[in-house]
């Protein structure tokens, strides 16, 4: 159970902060949920909370993990090409379905490195995006810092991250 002010994630959507636990009536039905604040898309969240373990609702990383998160992200290690796109897809779709950010950083990485080998459909590059808006916004909740920090923290990985990867190409 999960109390008013913590920060939690929740899988597909990213981190946010527990603000209310509130009673609702939908369709003749009164429940329990959690309001929870997502600070990157300034949108609300109702979480009944008969859901909560269904849909995954953790805490969010401890800070001593942002280094693991680091390590996926900068490590050149490439998982074998799972067959055509959409099974890359759905095996890259059920790693953020998890819910474990340390997955969503395989996925990113693994999305980066196939767009500097030979470039990423349209579906992929938003599956990367959406992969990237989870990221910031667990590791914004962990770090402490703002939108606009971690935004421009992720770009310099990701810039180094693609320099960096150019350099071991070309050697």
């Amino acid at each position: 159970m999960f109390s008013i002010g913590d920060k939690v994630v929740y899988p597909m959507h990213g981190a946010g902060v527990i603000e209310a636990i509130e009673d609702q009536e939908i369709l003749g039905a009164v429940k329990k949920y959690y309001v929870m604040h997502m600070p990157l898309g300034g949108i609300k969240v109702m979480i009944p909370l008969d859901n909560v373990e269904k849909v995954g609702l953790r805490d969010v990383i401890r800070m001593n993990a942002v280094d693991e998160v680091m390590d996926i992200l900068q490590s050149s290690d490439q998982e074998p090409a799972n067959g055509n796109w959409n099974r890359r897809y759905r095996a890259n779709m059920d790693k953020i379905k998890s819910g474990s950010i340390f997955k969503v950083a395989e996925v990113a990485r693994s999305l980066l490195l196939r767009e500097e080998e030979k470039g990423l459909s349209s579906g992929e590059r938003r599956m990367l995006e959406n992969a990237r808006q989870i990221l910031a916004s667990e590791l914004l909740m962990v770090k402490g810092i703002n939108r606009d920090e971690i935004t421009a923290y992720l770009d310099k990985l990701f810039n180094h991250r693609h320099n960096w990867t150019k350099e071991c190409m070309e050697k």
